[in-house]
């Protein structure tokens, strides 16, 4: 990794292999991160944001899932 990144900066990205492929999948990070570790946070939300890992993602997951149910059981009863 890049040799000014801080520490702490990298070991955050290296426990998570989620970080690791959104940041080989969007190198730009590298030198933001490099530059400014202060985007550290904006760099979780996009991260989130593209693998549908915030609350509302999980949530509209769950709801997805349950109506998916819901239309089995119904299809099954008729």
């Amino acid at each position: 990794m890049v040799n000014n990144m801080k520490k702490e900066i990298i070991d955050k990205l290296k426990n998570d292999p989620k970080f690791l492929n959104y940041l080989r999948q969007n190198s730009y990070w590298y030198k933001e991160l490099n530059r400014n570790p202060n985007k550290y946070d904006k760099f979780i939300r996009d991260m989130k944001i593209k693998y549908k890992l915030r609350t509302i993602d999980k949530v509209d997951n769950f709801v997805d899932s349950v109506d998916l149910i819901t239309k089995i059981i119904d299809a099954s009863n008729e």
